[in-house]
Order: C-alpha cells, then structure tokens, then sequence
C-alpha cells in the first residue's frame, strides 16, 4: 500500500520498509542553495581531494553523482567538498546523496533528514530493517560485512532508479590501508579498496574521492565545521572487536615511530587503487 504526502517542495513516498525522501532541486542560480550554507572545506582537503580527481578521474562532465551518506564525519566532509567542486570545478556535475537507514535502536541517522532539506541537496532516505535480516539470512559473515552488502545494493537501487550514474563513497586513505592489512594478513591476498571502477553490472562507476585524505582530516573538519555527526554509523560492530579495529591500532602503534608509513602505504597501494580504472572508459 502507498501513501504518498506533498508538503512544500518535499515528496515522501512510503511503500512497506522502504521510504525515498526527495528533496526538490532548485535552481541554485536563482534561488541560492538552501537556508543553509555549505562550509567551504579546508586548503588541504580540496588539495587532496582534487588531486585524486585528477589522478584517478574520477569526475567526469555530465555525471549525476549519488553520495552514500552515512551520518558519519568522513560522508558528511565528502558532501561539503563535493560542493565546493561543484562550484568551482571546470567541469559540470550534479550531486545527490543517499542514507540508507538500517533501522537499529542504536543508530538513527533521521536528523540528517531536516539538515539535508535546509542544505537543499537532492536526497533519499531509504529505511530497511538490516540488523533483523542479519539474524536470519548472515549465514558464515560478519554483521559488518553483511551490512555492507545490503547497503550497497540499496544505493545501486537508488542510483538506478533515480537515474544517476555515479556512486560516491567516503573511504578514506586510512581505510585503504586497514583493508590492505586485513587482506594481506587474514586472506593471503595483496587487495584493498579502489579509487573508480565499473561495477559488474557495467551500468554505475563507484568513486572514492578520499583515497589520499587521513582520516585525522575528515575528523579535524566535521569538528571544526560542526557538521552534526552521527556518531555509531555501524552499531554492530560498536558491540564486537572487528579487525578492522585491530589494524587501526597497528597502524597507530607503527605511525608513532614512523611519520612516512602512509606515504609509504599508500605508494605501495598504487596499483590496487587503480585497479579497474581503464574500465570506467568502456
């Protein structure tokens, strides 16, 4: 059964456990872009960001690009400098971004529902009840690697049905880095996140345009600019030690003594970042 409510410029549409919140898209030109503004991000952040769209390119004219936006200090960074690019950049891009509500008592990103309307981004909030599902359906997987899956393939749903052709994801060089490990260490194989690539499907490219910002600076931004943070964006794994969370201490422990290792980590990575980048061009 469908309910559909028109309230201003805002359209929800509810169907079962799924709602889609789009925000109207204005013409920014004439109109400014929402009651909100957007904080331009900081030097060393566009730098980074813009050399990754070079190195890796990432952004191309025309693209309609859907942010997984998770509540998170490293999403909520991407969207303010996604923005900026948007104003600044040679280049002619639309953005959007999505959350994809797991319906957890210990997680409720729905504050970013009023923050994203007075920014007046394009935005859809999808509700689907991932940690009941994962008691059934997990099998050998770990919850954050079951979550995982199931929001990817809500936004690949929301990217197609919403007609964009671009995912963008928050991952930053941290995360490269603890994958790296993780993979080397726990599955004998040399892997780690890449920075733009096709999905099999052949039909959306994902970008990741953080691969050479530390975390330290998404964290230092979201701070700075008091991006309203929604703090456990992964609640399972806030309740079990994840390896993840084991390699983030090694690195730690390392970088203490070794100011170079994610200069050096991340020249390593080069060819696994660029893995599957020739096809983006197909």
């Amino acid at each position: 059964m469908f309910r559909f409510f028109a309230v201003d410029a805002t359209s929800i549409v509810v169907q079962n456990r799924l709602c889609f919140q789009a925000m109207k898209h204005t013409n920014e030109a004439s109109l400014g872009f929402g009651t909100y503004d957007f904080i331009a991000p900081p030097k060393s952040l566009i730098r980074a960001v813009g050399k990754a769209i070079g190195d890796y390119q990432l952004i191309r004219a025309g693209d309609r690009i859907l942010l997984g936006l998770s509540g998170g200090k490293d999403s909520l960074s991407l969207l303010h400098i996604l923005r900026h690019f948007q104003r600044h950049a040679p280049v002619r891009f639309e953005f959007a971004a999505v959350t994809i509500d797991p319906q957890s008592g210990a997680f409720d990103p729905s504050p970013l529902i009023p923050y994203m309307e007075k920014l007046g981004v394009p935005y859809f909030y999808v509700r689907e009840p991932i940690m009941n599902l994962a008691e059934t359906h997990m099998d050998n997987n770990s919850y954050c690697a079951f979550c995982s899956r199931m929001k990817r393939g809500l936004m690949y749903k929301t990217a197609r049905e919403q007609g964009y052709n671009v995912l963008a994801l928050a991952q930053h060089l941290d995360d490269l880095a603890e994958s790296f490990l993780m993979s080397a260490f726990h599955g004998g194989k040399l892997k780690t996140m890449k920075a733009h690539y096709q999905i099999d499907a052949g039909d959306l490219r994902v970008i990741r345009p953080l691969v050479q910002v530390r975390e330290r600076q998404t964290a230092d931004f979201a701070k700075t600019a008091q991006l309203p943070v929604i703090m456990e964006n992964c609640p399972a794994c806030f309740d079990m030690p994840t390896q993840r969370q084991h390699m983030k201490a090694l690195l730690a422990a390392e970088e203490a003594s070794n100011s170079n290792l994610f200069k050096s980590l991340a020249t390593a990575m080069q060819p696994l970042i660029r893995d599957g980048l020739n096809n983006t061009f197909e």
